[in-house]
């Protein structure tokens, strides 16, 4: 069995600001090592994020948009940055609605992750939502979105095809494989 021990933490010996954007800021850190040496760590900070499943009958709501990291489109629940001391669940809403014109009556707490925890700090909230009702979107100036709703099986498909291949859709088609399979939304 795994257990934490403070010996192998690494201590902060300094840091050095690189870079302060609008989303994300770089920083290197030099660390000092358990028993003897130093390091470099680049680490992202980053204000953390919230994503939503919304399934309307029987269909999973998703957008579909440009991403420039990745230098192509991708299909992707609802998701957007935390604004600064938001909480989560608040801007789970506010994206669901901005990014599809859905409201939802209720929202429920799925799951909470980091991104990628090798060199960035993001923690992304997930949360089912209920209750769905239309309403108008209102996406960002620079948001260029399609809102698509998807079977199961196209889910699936796009999973394979990599049109769909970030970790917060992939995890939000698990949970509602395991909601098909029980009954319960969870994980």
């Amino acid at each position: 069995m795994l257990k934490y021990t403070e010996e192998y933490q690494e201590k902060t010996i300094s840091t050095v600001p690189v870079f302060q954007g609008k989303v994300i800021s770089l920083q290197v850190d030099t660390v000092q090592l358990p028993g003897e040496g130093t390091a470099t760590r680049e680490i992202i900070r980053h204000p953390g994020a919230a994503a939503v499943l919304a399934l309307i009958d029987g269909r999973m709501l998703v957008v579909e948009q440009y991403r420039k990291a990745m230098e192509k489109f991708q299909v992707e629940i609802p998701a957007g940055k935390l604004d600064a001391g938001e909480d989560p669940m608040e801007a789970a809403a506010r994206e669901l609605e901005e990014e599809t014109g859905y409201r939802a009556g209720k929202l429920r707490p799925l799951s909470a992750f980091y991104t990628s925890p090798g060199f960035a700090d993001e923690k992304l909230y997930l949360y089912v939502a209920e209750d769905l009702v239309k309403g108008d979107s209102r996406p960002d100036e620079d948001e260029f979105l399609a809102v698509e709703s998807l079977s199961f099986e196209e889910a699936q498909q796009y999973i394979r095809e990599e049109r769909i291949s970030d970790a917060k859709t992939i995890l939000a088609v698990y949970a509602w494989q395991i909601y098909r399979l029980t009954g319960e939304i969870g994980l």
